[in-house]
């Protein structure tokens, strides 16, 4: 039985309007509740103040120490994961053999379907325990041994997005390096990558807003210490980590303390928006065509 096409068309064009709307649905409720807990606290000191302790009888608002602790967490799983998911994507492109590359490519996108709890776990179990054998200071809960399972985490996002931008670029560009006497290495290295440029760091960008947006493995490894600090040998605090404590605690609904996960999650729609945002602009700046 043929399906008639006006039927097919009006079906995604039902699913498009059905995202849509959910979408505005949930950036009704964020703003709604935003606005009630602005109503009580001033968005200055909301943004200014450096202690976040709305469970406290001396209730202060500043969102500083849960940006601070999700930055820290996403930079140190960037740092791990691009150098090791770009070598990765450079070698799989240009010096594994098609057939290798074709099996172990799916085998490495497994680790991004290890569900998160499990990435929690290692870390606090196997990582930091690791880690405090060179590190003798190292707390229990902390942002290093956390971010380095971030990083682990967004490598297979990493080199993959970058395996296929480095695919993308023509093959007269490598044979033109080639017959100018470049070593593969440098081919690579020197040529594909600044061509693939792109699509790299929009892979970067991508992988940055994934590490923003991680919950279970700062809230098991990291702990739940709201710190504005940079040192990453100590616990601190995401603004995940504290919507899922405050979702999950006694905290009255409707009440001003219950209202700051509005606030806090509308802060993290708003950076993964303007980074997936960013991502978009700079593919479409920068990307390079060929003919």
């Amino acid at each position: 039985m043929k399906i008639p096409e006006k039927f097919i068309v009006g079906l995604l064009a039902f699913c498009a309007a059905l995202t849509v709307l959910i979408t505005f649905g949930i950036l009704y409720t964020l703003a709604a509740e935003t606005v009630r807990f602005f109503s009580e606290v001033s968005i200055i000191d909301f943004l200014t103040d450096t202690q976040w302790t709305p469970l406290f009888s001396d209730k202060h608002f500043g969102i500083l120490p849960l940006l601070a602790g999700t930055f820290l967490t996403s930079f140190i799983a960037i740092f791990f994961a691009l150098p090791i998911g770009l070598t990765i994507a450079v070698y799989l492109n240009e010096y594994a053999p098609k057939s290798f590359a074709f099996r172990i490519k799916p085998v490495l996108e497994i680790l991004a379907a290890v569900p998160t709890v499990v990435y929690g776990y290692f870390a606090l179990t196997v990582v930091t325990p690791f880690l405090q054998q060179f590190i003798p200071n190292l707390s229990s809960f902390n942002a290093l041994g956390a971010g380095f399972v971030m990083g682990i985490m967004i490598i297979p996002l990493i080199s993959s997005m970058s395996q296929d931008a480095l695919y993308a670029v023509p093959k007269s560009i490598r044979e033109a390096a080639y017959g100018l006497g470049a070593t593969r290495l440098q081919t690579s290295f020197n040529v594909l990558v600044p061509a693939a440029s792109s699509g790299i760091i929009v892979s970067v960008i991508l992988a940055v807003s994934r590490a923003i947006g991680e919950t279970m493995i700062v809230a098991i490894a990291a702990g739940m210490q709201p710190n504005l600090t940079l040192d990453p040998t100590v616990p601190i605090q995401t603004i995940t980590t504290y919507i899922v404590q405050i979702s999950m605690g006694d905290v009255p609904h409707g009440s001003l303390e219950y209202r700051t996960i509005f606030a806090a999650g509308i802060s993290l729609f708003i950076l993964t928006f303007i980074l997936n945002n960013l991502s978009f602009w700079f593919k479409k700046k920068y990307q390079q065509k060929y003919d």
